[in-house]
């Protein structure tokens, strides 16, 4: 299995312009190095959060683009994650003071005083969790935060989750599931890193269980065809990511890509958006990023009952 090292090149928007570190065949496993959300500046809880922000580069550093051999513009990626390994034996987690789900923010004006910066370390304890102590103490489920192709024109702050994926911070982005990418450009330009060993649905304080990882993937290509918004596959379940501001609005679009997918099993619209009604599921995968991030979710079961 090949193993596919930036060496310290690490990109900061999701952009077809980037070159790409590697290309990638068809069906071949690789492994991948990812650096965690603040580029492993952060060591120590004694750090100071401000400087680290002033000194990093940018949020969410991405290994890639991968040149995808055999992608297209108008396919759609299929990514198998195999496996997420930590890249080391610690996590941190932070409550900054103009980040996060309930202090003030750019986007959210108030006039009461914001939180003060604060470094969580979390570390495998000899029963494999992540500890910090005898009560901030989580299970390793492992996911990538952020996942994405190149879109069409623009470049996309890696902090922003948007129609191909990007910061959706969703945990359902994990070994043993599939996910879905729009291809926008010949060879897809894939994208992906922020790897967390664990996070709440919401990622309420702006950073989940931050760490590097060895991610091994494998992909395909359906050819030809072509989604809107990023879609996951678990053994159970099928699933849609909407990205916007407001909330509602990412919930709309989760849905209603959700209907789409079954209208491809042979749904009526008008069904599917009755049985959805009565049996989907919906969270949060993420309240603070750029865009807010919702998850629609359908079992398989009743996805697949009109084939």
């Amino acid at each position: 299995m090949r193993t596919i090292d930036p060496n310290g090149k690490y990109c900061f928007v999701f952009s077809r312009y980037e070159e790409p570190v590697a290309k990638v065949e068809l069906g071949e496993e690789i492994t991948l190095l990812t650096e965690d959300a603040y580029s492993s500046l952060i060591q120590s809880e004694n750090d100071n959060l401000a400087e680290i922000r002033r000194k990093r580069k940018g949020p969410n550093p991405q290994t890639g683009p991968l040149y995808i051999e055999g992608a297209e513009a108008g396919d759609t990626l299929k990514v198998h994650i195999i496996d997420i390994e930590p890249g080391r034996d610690w996590a941190v987690s932070n409550i900054h003071s103009f980040f996060g789900g309930l202090t003030p923010n750019k986007f959210t004006r108030m006039i009461n005083v914001p939180f003060n910066d604060r470094i969580y370390i979390y570390r495998f304890d000899k029963e494999g969790m992540m500890r910090h102590d005898d009560f901030l103490r989580f299970p390793w489920k492992p996911f990538m935060g952020t996942i994405a192709t190149a879109p069409p024109m623009e470049a996309i702050s890696t902090a922003t989750p948007f129609e191909h994926g990007g910061n959706m911070d969703c945990p359902d982005v994990k070994p043993g599931n599939i996910i879905y990418l729009p291809v926008a450009v010949d060879g897809a330009y894939f994208f992906t890193g922020d790897c967390h060993a664990a996070q709440g649905e919401g990622e309420l304080c702006g950073t989940a269980l931050e760490i590097t990882a060895k991610v091994k993937l494998k992909f395909e290509v359906i050819k030809g065809k072509q989604i809107t918004w990023p879609r996951i596959e678990s053994p159970d379940e099928y699933m849609v990511v909407g990205s916007a501001r407001p909330m509602e609005d990412a919930a709309r679009i989760a849905y209603a890509e959700l209907i789409e997918w079954m209208t491809e099993f042979g749904w009526d619209k008008m069904d599917a958006y009755q049985a959805l009604t009565h049996a989907g599921k919906l969270y949060c995968a993420n309240m603070v990023d750029p865009n807010y991030s919702m998850v629609a979710k359908v079992s398989k079961s009743l996805a697949e009952r009109r084939l």
